[in-house]
């Protein structure tokens, strides 16, 4: 389909086909397919241009897994890609026990076979005929050594069943030298404990520790090598009833995996845990349920909301205890979490976690808040300082199972005092209220950070870290601080230039970058993972300010639309693919952008370029199974579901969600054990009327306090 001739349709408001109605009698761990995300584009026609190698697809793992788990089991088809999996592979080297969809974890990998195999040769075909996945459950079928694998897991243990051919030997390997980092070499420590119990670590600095039960005896254990990588193999006794293997995990000791095993999982079988995972994806699923989808919509829905809670993952013990920052191992009466990716998904996935699961987001807080009392800053992720929006938005939306005034104090001082391991540029931002850009010649795609600042994006993002640092300044009742920060909010003006109606990198001297070309994507001169076009419009806390920079709301439109319609230029970038014009679906700078036309009163092209989005690019490639980027934990599958519903965190730090068309005529929305419902009146995409509990709603928000009375919001649409 050609984006650029369907997208002008859409504009002009031509209209689609309603979507049929569809029974939703099955369960909805049925509706997930955990394939969904793991398949890549290569068509030049959807990713946007000629690709030269293989461009990063969604990144996601079809394993086994329960929300925000320790353990993540799931298939190795490629050590150093992203979540170890990629679909169009065709073997499978072994089964990590730990995966976020970028490149590092793969705690563990083992792989069962039988007969021989040298340190360079052990990986098996397989068959995607022969594969199956469903929420907390993997099974595929090893060709080279007869052999049906199927994992299943708990919070903190995996459990492996593999049958073997009657009369093959039951053997193991342990690849410990190696995870998902693409550096291999990595420390590790195997010992057998008994007849069949073996125990190890693996890693440095975070350390992972495993206590495994088999249901066979070992007879022996040997080890193969290679240069890069020693191999343990592991010889079972017995030629009958598969091989079973009850694996704990911790971060803190064998002794802890051990427990931990004991806790959750040694006395069941593995028809029982499969079961019980099944059973906790679907209560967490049947928190949202929606009707008057069609089946694919159905699919795409719940395999996103599935996709969105695998991120942060759990460190802690059953027991509570975990290591903290300074290697001691402590216990403080939350579950501890690993550090969310906060510039992927603070946007909506963050805020969806909270909507739904708000014990664990406030976990996650505390988790970054025990990080910054050892570094003195809250932690950062990549880009930006996104941790402010998540715990305002969070505490904002009635949140308090964390430590609010630590939070805050960590929240100011990454505002207020520069440091690497918070805002880099911070003073000269203070100061001049933006950051220069290096004056780089002839900046080429993909130029490195210590060449380049990502200086337009970094003072586009403070600005609005800071209007996320006011809010919660203006609830705790700092005064001072509030009207620092919401006076810096604003400083995302300085990086407007007028001549070009761009956000355009400045240097020292405060002169426009030039020569300057919107559409080249730098990558991160001027722009992070980002082109002029994709970056100019973010200012979520003050998109009225923002409008305001143009001569004209008709000439704002006017660049709004040509976003839409300039085609792009075919360039080849890491995070860059799929385009809708300008416009890049598949990466989470542009996610805001479609809504700035609610602000010139044209919502109805707002949900024309949504709906195109959720109709073309998820779902996408020969399989159906490709996103239109990386899923960045989360990020995508989280926007899809919350415009599914109909609400969409446009500024997440602000208690409340701007109101688009919803994909389904009816929701169900459990929030906090008090569900609203979301019903569509009609099939259009202009909004012209929108009810709570029958009463008119003014604009085109609604707040958290609202839903949480758990009425109808009704959308009328022509």
């Amino acid at each position: 389909m050609n984006k650029f001739v369907f997208f002008s349709v859409l504009l002009l408001l031509t209209g689609l086909a309603c979507c049929s109605p569809t029974n939703n009698t099955t369960r909805l761990t049925d509706q997930v397919n955990p394939f969904f995300g793991t398949a890549t584009l290569w068509d030049s026609d959807d990713l946007g241009y000629e690709p030269t190698h293989r461009a990063w697809g969604a990144e996601v793992f079809p394993g086994a897994s329960l929300p925000n788990a320790m353990v993540q089991v799931t298939p190795v088809t490629l050590f150093g890609s992203g979540s170890g999996y990629q679909y169009e592979d065709t073997v499978i080297y072994a089964f990590f026990h730990s995966s976020m969809g970028h490149w590092n974890l793969g705690h563990v990998p083992i792989l069962p076979f039988t007969g021989e195999i040298t340190a360079d040769n052990y990986h098996s075909g397989y068959n995607h005929e022969n594969e199956s996945a469903r929420p907390g459950y993997y099974r595929v079928f090893l060709e080279r050594y007869g052999i049906n694998a199927e994992m299943t897991s708990t919070l903190r243990c995996a459990y492996h069943k593999f049958t073997y051919r009657s009369g093959d030997d039951r053997k193991l390997l342990l690849n410990l030298s190696r995870t998902n980092s693409r550096r291999p070499g990595t420390p590790y420590e195997f010992r057998q404990i008994d007849r069949n119990t073996f125990s190890g670590s693996q890693g440095r600095g975070e350390t992972i520790y495993f206590y495994a039960v088999a249901n066979h005896d070992i007879e022996s254990v040997d080890s193969i090598s290679s240069d890069r990588e020693r191999i343990t193999l592991l010889n079972f006794s017995g030629q009958k009833d598969p091989l079973e293997l009850k694996i704990g995990f911790s971060f803190v000791s064998v002794e802890k995996a051990k427990k931990n095993l004991e806790t959750e999982m040694i006395d069941k079988s593995f028809a029982q845990v499969a079961d019980e995972a099944d059973r906790t994806w679907e209560t967490l699923l049947s928190k949202v349920q929606v009707a008057g989808g069609t089946e694919k919509q159905n699919e795409i829905f719940y395999s996103c909301l599935y996709r969105s809670f695998m991120w942060p993952a759990l460190r802690s013990d059953a027991d509570g205890e975990f290591v903290d920052p300074r290697r001691n191992v402590v216990n403080k009466g939350f579950h501890y979490y690993t550090t969310p990716a906060l510039w992927d998904d603070y946007r909506n996935k963050l805020i969806l976690l909270g909507m739904l699961s708000p014990k664990v987001t406030g976990d996650v807080i505390s988790s970054l808040v025990e990080r910054a009392k050892y570094t003195g800053f809250m932690p950062i992720y990549f880009h930006g300082d996104h941790a402010s929006p998540f715990i305002t938005g969070s505490y904002l939306r009635g949140l308090r199972g964390f430590d609010v005034d630590s939070a805050y104090y960590y929240m100011v001082r990454n505002a207020t005092v520069e440091n690497p391991r918070a805002r880099l540029y911070l003073n000269e931002y203070d100061k001049n209220g933006w950051i220069a850009e290096n004056d780089v010649k002839d900046p080429k795609i993909g130029t490195e950070v210590d060449e380049a600042k990502a200086a337009v994006t970094k003072t586009l993002e403070y600005a609005y870290d800071d209007y996320a640092v006011a809010l919660l300044a203006k609830e705790l009742g700092d005064t001072e601080t509030y009207d620092k920060m919401i006076k810096r909010s604003a400083n995302y003006k300085n990086a407007f230039d007028p001549s070009t109606g761009f956000m355009r990198g400045r240097l020292a001297n405060g002169d426009w970058v030039t020569p300057y070309d919107p559409g080249h994507p730098y990558y991160v001169f001027m722009y992070r993972e980002a082109n002029g076009w994709q970056s100019t419009f973010f200012a979520p806390h003050d998109p009225k300010g923002f409008i305001d920079l143009y001569p004209s709301e008709n000439a704002f439109e006017q660049k709004l639309d040509s976003l839409f319609i300039v085609p792009w230029e075919g360039y080849e970038a890491y995070n860059l693919t799929t385009f809708i014009g300008q416009y890049c679906p598949g990466n989470q700078p542009s996610q805001g952008i479609p809504y700035m036309y609610y602000y010139i009163g044209k919502q109805e092209k707002a949900q024309a370029i949504i709906d195109t989005i959720m109709n073309d690019y998820y779902a996408m490639g020969e399989e159906g199974l490709a996103y239109a980027g990386m899923d960045d934990s989360g990020g995508l599958s989280a926007w899809y579901v919350l415009n599914a519903v109909g609400l969409y965190t446009l500024s997440p730090a602000d208690p409340e969600y701007i109101v688009t068309v919803p994909a389904f005529d009816h929701v169900v929305f459990d929030l906090e054990g008090t569900p609203f419902t979301v019903r569509k009146v009609n099939s259009g995409k202009k909004i012209s009327n929108i009810t709570y509990d029958g009463q008119p709603i003014d604009g085109y928000f609604i707040s958290h306090d609202e839903l949480k009375k758990g009425k109808e919001l009704v959308i009328t649409t022509e």
